[in-house]
């Protein structure tokens, strides 16, 4: 049973082992919005995101014969670290199962934090599935990355900082995966003050609990990739359920483009580095779905570790977005100097070429012209439809690649 009470003994259990991680308030964030916005920084805690919070309280309410004969989780990365890391931190044998499409950066963090790591299955499901046959055959206790009391009670302690750190804050926004975040924050804030709204946010692609909150119980989704991937969780917990169908307020969902839009706002105006799942509860703010004006909103920050590549990508695509990044395919006529007048054109509008790509052969090229892609930094979308009108003031034959 999860209460105020054994989250608040959660609080204490975990205190010394626990970051308290910092409510900030965003200026930039509070002016785009209409509100006033504060991060809750959980990817600033040792494993990168709250989850070790869950994990550390039920680690710490083991018998000495279960530390002995070991734990055994299934993660998509960051609760295998959380596990990892406080379980090997207290000399426990940890084995954690992940699915074989686990981001390399979360599968070696739990590596380096000394846990045994075993790939298992092309979802988090059948990782999950295979993890709890061998708990049950090794005798080693099975920790749930959201539908299990302790794990969720240490997951409100986050609820119990924010009302300490801030006790003007009027909602409170959450990720949603499987719900032992939403669920321990919700009870432990409206437990000490019903005013306070707790809305939580999911990706569409996988909205397991709002389906669930709508219909009559808990639904398997069919598994879907999303940018949120650590909360791409196919059915709600049957623990968390009614947790949040008693505390929550609302749940809200956001389209990919969305979620990557708030990772790259939080890597340049507040930099943050945050993953998918993280950014999720800053994408609803950002695009009105929680239709606040003038509040004090707080927004958890539920993890930070993004995959260096994902990242890279989401960046390019974000500047894409933007106009900041623009790429044309001209047809250019093939003689000495043709290019240079090109490239004085372009620097007279003050963009610069950062690609370019030459051909002679394809795009139905005659034979005395070259096709020539180029892509060109601008300051944004005002500047890169002057560039391009510029282009055709000057008479080259040329298009957009979207």
């Amino acid at each position: 049973m999860v209460n105020l009470q054994t989250i608040e003994a959660a609080g204490a259990r975990i205190r010394h082992s626990i970051y308290e991680s910092p409510l900030m308030h965003s200026k930039t964030l509070s002016r785009l919005t209409g509100n006033s916005i504060f991060l809750k920084l959980e990817n600033l805690q040792m494993t990168g995101s709250f989850k070790e919070r869950g994990a550390l309280n039920r680690i710490l309410t083991l018998t000495d014969d279960e530390q002995r004969r070991g734990v055994v989780a299934a993660s998509a990365g960051n609760h295998g670290q959380g596990v990892a890391y406080h379980g090997t931190q207290r000399h426990i044998p940890v084995q954690i199962w992940m699915p074989r499409s686990t981001p390399l950066i979360k599968l070696s963090a739990t590596r380096k934090y000394g846990a045994e790591v075993i790939l298992h299955g092309t979802s988090y499901d059948e990782a999950c599935e295979a993890a709890v046959d061998h708990s049950i055959t090794s005798k080693a206790t099975f920790i749930h990355p959201f539908d299990d009391d302790a794990v969720i009670a240490g997951q409100g302690t986050i609820g119990l900082e924010l009302l300490a750190q801030n006790p003007k804050l009027d909602v409170i926004v959450v990720p949603v995966g499987g719900g032992g975040l939403i669920g321990g924050v919700a009870c432990a804030v409206k437990s000490r003050n019903t005013h306070v709204e707790v809305i939580g946010v999911q990706t569409a692609r996988l909205p397991s609990m709002r389906m669930a909150l709508q219909g009559e119980g808990s639904v398997g989704l069919p598994t879907q990739s999303t940018l949120a991937d650590g909360i791409a969780v196919r059915r709600a917990g049957m623990r968390t359920l009614p947790l949040v169908r008693r505390y929550v307020d609302d749940i809200v969902t956001v389209d990919e483009d969305d979620i990557a839009a708030a990772i790259l706002l939080l890597l340049e105006s507040e930099k943050t580095v945050a993953e998918g799942a993280g950014a999720i509860a800053l994408a609803a703010v950002l695009q009105s779905s929680l239709g606040h004006r003038g509040k004090h909103i707080a927004v958890l920050v539920s993890g930070g570790n993004v995959d260096v590549n994902l990242l890279a990508r989401i960046i390019e695509q974000g500047l894409v977005r933007d106009g900041r990044r623009l790429r044309v395919r001209l047809r250019l006529l093939d003689y000495p100097g043709a290019l240079e007048g090109l490239a004085a054109m372009i620097a007279k509008a003050h963009a610069n070429i950062v690609e370019t790509s030459y051909n002679r052969a394809h795009y139905g090229v005659k034979l005395n012209e070259a096709a020539i892609d180029i892509t060109m930094e601008t300051r944004g979308r005002a500047h890169a439809d002057e560039l391009v009108a510029s282009l055709r003031e000057a008479g080259y034959e040329f298009s957009v690649v979207e």
